[in-house]
């Protein structure tokens, strides 16, 4: 009732604009470091007791969608914020603080702009500093944006000495447009959803899982537009995402809690490569064994893991790691002045990827090692953004070998073939010459305590074509910084828990980001990877063995 009531006399005081109240049109040009942007300049239309923050193009309707326009009432001490999210469809919201917020420090400094005498006040927000000149000599109250609106009209607005908006013309006009005026109060949201609706209308979502079992329970599995595979431990979905400009951004997010699992697990989110002949579907739909085996000497068979002249292995997309129970069991463990996390967020940038994503149905998937019947919950998007991706613009991608046993519970074995000199070696064929070859390299170790791959720093050899590319030693100190999502990590005497210590390129809870090796130009025809890791011997009823996946980016 009180909205109705303000809009009531809103509308009024807008009528009586046109009873002697002066009115004026000002343009502000985006600066930065004194060299005009390429940003459409703002309209600003002001008077005494209302004001507006427009563009030209939303004026006369050419402005892309989402767009956002504000109306200012400066009786009421109101800032009226209306989004077009569509043609047909708008959003809006009405802030009361905007008057209040800021505090503003008057100065005795003057100059003149425009022909008008300037004063200058500056601020402090979100830590940065504004300068901003504005003058009473109109007797009308207008800005670029929600700041300097209590002072009169601002001429210029200068962040950090380098960005500037800057009044470049004002024009005295009869009338405001028919399209200055507050939104409806039925359009009116409370501030955070107004916020949600319009952050999520600037990107495409592509939601894939929400709130998904993955589990160990061979009596419980069913799949339906979900398929499910590997007892439960693996679940996959067909996606349709829509075709969008090589000038895109991709990311993946995975929020995950335990349902009952306490450990932590080997987590991997993968697209299944459909360039070939066979694909990874087709061994976990028919039997693991109908895909390509790898035999390095070792007795081992390892399945599905190398790119062969009719099959290509998964796209790994990001390598996760479970912590030790996270919400499932916050309440198992209490420490002074620590708050377990209620989940974990895992967000990765996949831009290298878009060109086998865009208008395509894929198969994309996630998987948890597990053997608990509680196992994991899982919710999984993938976001488009609009602007170039800095690494990834116009990359084609080729995928080459992933040993991480996905099917763990479905016919892949643990990759132990590091145990043996030749460790990963393959041949591949490329039907054309490519340039500026790059390996997206994912690695981890795993394995037994002490003398175990987990705990114990080895060297990553990559050879290309008999060469030695690239050597490096993962290694994560910082599994420390991870404390609080892991409720029921072991604790040791000496004042550490388990989640703490520093491991072969992982921790429990974090993402493992991929590395980007550099191979030069690789002409048409066969190439040969290895990859040698000195990898520990059984020890016992433990043993050591290495996650790594590679795919070529060109």
């Amino acid at each position: 009732m009180k909205n109705i009531v303000l809009l009531f006399f809103l509308t009024q005081g807008i009528l009586s604009i046109a009873l002697g109240q002066d009115k004026y049109r000002i343009t502000y040009q985006s600066f930065h470091n004194g060299q005009v942007s390429k940003q459409e300049p703002i309209v600003v239309y002001a008077s005494t007791d209302y004001s507006a923050i427009t563009k030209g193009s939303i004026l006369s309707g050419e402005q892309k969608f989402p767009h956002e326009y504000y109306f200012v009432d400066q009786q009421a001490k109101l800032f009226y914020k209306e989004t077009s999210l569509s043609k047909d469809k708008k959003i809006a919201a009405v802030d009361s603080n905007v008057f209040r917020k800021y505090v503003y420090n008057q100065t005795s400094e003057t100059k003149l702009i425009m022909g008008y005498s300037a004063r200058k006040a500056s601020l402090s927000v979100n830590s940065n500093a504004i300068e901003i000149w504005y003058t009473n000599e109109l007797n009308v109250y207008g800005a670029p944006n929600e700041t300097g609106l209590p002072l009169g009209l601002v001429l210029e607005y200068t962040r950090n000495g380098s960005n500037s908006l800057i009044a470049t013309k004002i024009e005295k006009v009869d009338a405001f447009p028919s399209s200055i005026k507050p939104p409806e109060v039925r359009d009116l949201l409370n501030e955070l959803t107004y916020r949600d609706i319009l952050w999520k209308s600037r990107f495409i979502q592509v939601p894939i899982f929400k709130d998904e079992l993955i589990s160990f329970n061979p009596d419980r599995i069913k799949s339906d537009s979900i398929l499910r595979f590997a007892e439960g431990t693996v679940i996959v979905k067909k996606v349709k995402i829509p075709e969008v400009g090589e000038n895109s951004q991709v990311f993946i997010e995975l929020i995950e809690k335990s349902n009952g699992d306490a450990y932590d697990r080997t987590g991997s989110v993968f697209l299944i490569a459909e360039d070939q002949e066979l694909t990874f579907l087709d061994g976990m739909k028919n039997g693991m064994t109908t895909l390509p085996r790898y035999d390095n000497g070792d007795g081992n068979n390892y399945l599905g893991m190398i790119r062969t002249d009719k099959f290509s292995p998964v796209y790994e997309l990001m390598r996760f790691f479970t912590p030790f129970g996270v919400s499932h069991f916050n309440d198992r463990l209490t420490l002074k002045g620590k708050t377990w996390q209620d989940s974990v967020i895992y967000r990765q940038e996949v831009s290298e990827f878009l060109k086998v994503l865009s208008g395509r149905e894929v198969y994309i998937g996630t998987y948890i090692g597990n053997y608990d019947k509680g196992g994991h919950k899982v919710s999984l998007e993938l976001t488009i953004h609009s602007g170039n991706s800095s690494y990834a613009k116009g990359k084609s991608s080729i995928a080459l070998f992933n040993t991480t046993n996905v099917m763990e519970m479905g016919g892949q074995t643990y990759a132990t073939l590091f145990g043996l000199e030749k460790g990963l070696e393959f041949t591949f064929d490329i039907p054309k010459d490519i340039e500026n070859v790059q390996l997206r390299y994912i690695t981890t170790g795993h394995g037994g305590w002490g003398n175990g791959d987990e705990f114990v720093p080895k060297v990553n050899s990559i050879y290309l074509d008999g060469r030695l590319s690239f050597q490096f030693t993962p290694w994560r100190l910082d599994c420390g910084g991870y404390r609080l999502y892991n409720p029921v990590s072991g604790n040791f005497e000496n004042g550490l828990s388990s989640s703490d210590l520093s491991r072969s390129n992982w921790c429990p809870g974090t993402v493992t980001n991929p590395i980007f090796i550099n191979l030069g130009n690789l002409k048409a025809g066969k190439h040969t990877i290895r990859i040698h890791i000195p990898q520990g011997p059984r020890e016992g009823n433990s043993m050591s063995f290495w996650n790594v996946s590679g795919a070529l980016i060109y």
